[in-house]
């Protein structure tokens, strides 16, 4: 019964293109390449005889068709570092049409130089090993409306040897699942809508012929029964929709011949992304935000990224501190993604302290103007201009920090 790791989704040079900080940027990317390490450290097993035979790739390896020599080189290196065999097939990020990465002559010197253990899958045959069968099904370009998988209905099975387990490995998107709950917007770094090609049809006889089917294409880990799984990105690249997702693990799978494959989950993760909705009653629930963050954070710099969606209302002192407390976390953070945010809700001390100036009747004035649009915008919302509200709220907790300030 041997035992491989089924991995996917690795996409090396993902640009993170929504994160603005370069260094930030650097480190993410840095970060998924170390992924490669983290899955080295489940190769070996006790007793060590199920130590695993070969590592299987389900696609994008590569975030990129053509990605930079560096990241060839990087990659390259952290592979050829890998004590077995590296089994890959170009997904939909690094596809394998002419022109690609994988029929590049740099790529070939790099990987003939640092990686004699990489093979990298571009035909639709079995390829047979001592201890499986592979059975590839690489994607030839980005969206192909044929099924990626449909080579092996016409597969001459009584060909292949008896004697060990066939492994289908093959990305896309099995037919009747749906990216729910995935933001379509792009929580991670997601340049391109989810493509509506590469479907794969998980159905009929040559399902009894195989015994087990590595995916790739979706980022979190799920099953697809009764013997498909997607392993996920080793690396979290998005915010979790669902409290059932998964993301940052390599598979570590057991299967033989005719039998029930046997699937653990190993970790492989090392960044975190948090979501997390607050809503704020009054200024003193600020408190309980920050506990929660220090939860949630444990006091951690540059290894977190956090989608906070904030509701409720806050008086100007409280805006105040909560943009105080956005900006420590801007630093602390790989990412702060912000959503939504708390009304302004000035308390009757803070307006008389702005209405009411006899001294000063020009900020009078002007405190009472921006109050009432403060009223009429949020009671009304100005479709042509849906920062205005934004505006007259920074406005009004301006004028009011420069109150305090010459008091």
């Amino acid at each position: 019964m041997p035992t491989f790791l089924h991995s996917a989704d690795w996409q090396i040079g993902k640009p993170y293109a929504r994160v603005h900080d370069p260094d930030k940027r650097a480190r993410l990317r840095q970060v998924r390449l170390e992924a490669i390490d983290r899955i080295g450290a489940h190769i070996a097993a006790d007793p060590p005889q199920n130590a695993a035979a070969a590592l299987l790739v389900a696609g994008d390896l590569f975030d990129s068709p053509t990605p930079s020599a560096s990241d060839v080189s990087a990659v390259c290196a952290a592979i050829g570092a890998l004590p077995i065999p590296v089994l890959v097939i170009p997904g939909n990020h690094d596809h394998g049409a002419p022109g690609s990465v994988w029929h590049g002559a740099f790529f070939r010197e790099e990987c003939q130089r640092r990686a004699p253990n990489l093979q990298v899958l571009l035909e639709r045959r079995p390829l047979v090993l001592e201890e499986a069968v592979i059975l590839p099904c690489p994607l030839l370009r980005r969206s192909d409306s044929a099924d990626p998988s449909g080579w092996l209905r016409q597969l001459d099975w009584a060909s292949l040897p008896t004697d060990r387990p066939r492994l289908v490995l093959a990305h896309g998107s099995v037919q009747g699942f749906g990216a729910t709950d995935l933001d379509p917007a792009g929580d991670g770094d997601e340049e391109n809508p989810r493509h509506e090609g590469n479907r794969l049809r998980l159905e009929g006889d040559w399902l009894n012929e195989v015994d087990y089917i590595a995916l790739g294409d979706w980022h979190g880990l799920k099953h697809v029964p009764p013997k498909a799984w997607y392993a996920g990105t080793p690396e979290p690249d998005r915010f979790p929709r669902s409290e059932d997702y998964s993301a940052g693990q390599v598979l570590r799978v057991t299967v033989e011949r005719g039998g029930t494959p046997e699937v653990l989950t190993c970790a492989t993760g090392a960044l975190q992304w948090h979501p997390l909705q607050f809503h704020c009653n009054d200024d003193d629930d600020l408190n309980r935000l920050e506990r929660q963050l220090d939860t949630l954070l444990a006091h951690r710099v540059g290894h977190d990224l956090l989608r906070l969606e904030l509701s409720g209302s806050l008086s100007l002192a409280g805006q105040q501190r909560c943009g105080a407390l956005l900006e420590r976390l801007e630093a602390q953070l790989l990412r702060l993604k912000q959503r939504g945010a708390c009304a302004i809700a000035p308390s009757p001390d803070e307006l008389e302290t702005l209405t009411q100036r006899p001294g000063d009747p020009l900020v009078a004035l002007v405190a009472q103007q921006l109050h009432q649009q403060l009223i009429s915008s949020q009671a009304a919302p100005d479709a042509t201009d849906p920062d205005r509200e934004a505006v007259i709220r920074l406005a009004l907790s301006d004028l009011h920090r420069h109150v305090e300030a010459l008091s």
